[in-house]
């Protein structure tokens, strides 16, 4: 049961802290934005129908272009790029709602943002399943993700259990712009993780 956590930290030595650190903080900007979305478009003034025509339809599409684009852009550039972009876009997308919290219930600024969210979204998730599937071992595939991707939802859970007393105390906008700022570690740790990728001995 041990072996792939220890094959981890063989291969990967002390820095293997630093890599499990990255995975923990990438997708914390988004997930503690994500649970504050739909009541945050309520609070706002939009209707339910007006929600699901956007975010869950239109929405979609966005993602599967964002997805789509992240794959051609891994495949042109490799991993590091990608993970940069996909984690400066999530944490800007946060100012977009900070934004959209002061102009009101415009469905042109919905769409706007929406969009951004779903595109920043999906380069995000897409760059960073290629770089955790990088990591694995073939050997220990299964159970190695399983522990990247628990380690990847578990701050961000932690942190969004608390995105409803900071909107109580101090307002929707100051909430987003939280939740931009939390996402400047990944983006910080990337070129961290890119260095140490290109100093590393050709096998």
């Amino acid at each position: 049961m041990v072996s792939p956590f220890t094959d981890f930290f063989r291969r990967n030595g002390s820095f293997a802290l630093v890599i499990l650190l990255f995975i923990a903080v990438f997708r914390l900007s988004d997930i503690t934005m994500g649970i504050m979305a739909n009541p945050f478009y309520l609070d706002l003034g939009f209707s339910k129908s007006e929600i699901a025509s956007v975010a869950k339809v239109f929405g979609f599409f966005m993602s599967v272009a964002g997805s789509f684009l992240c794959g051609v852009l891994v495949v042109r550039w490799g991993v590091y790029k990608p993970l940069m972009l996909g984690a400066v876009l999530v944490a800007a997308t946060n100012i977009l709602f900070a934004v959209m919290a002061h102009i009101g219930p415009d469905i042109r600024a919905l769409m706007v943002v929406i969009s951004a969210d779903n595109v920043s979204g999906g380069i995000a998730a897409t760059a960073f399943v290629a770089y955790l599937s990088g990591l694995t071992n073939r050997a220990y595939t299964a159970t190695q993700y399983a522990l990247f991707s628990s380690l990847m939802t578990l701050p961000g859970k932690f942190f969004s259990g608390f995105s409803g007393l900071i909107v109580d105390a101090s307002g929707y906008s100051y909430f987003f712009l939280v939740a931009a700022a939390v996402g400047i570690p990944a983006i910080l740790l990337v070129p961290v993780l890119a260095r140490r990728e290109s100093r590393a001995p050709l096998s």
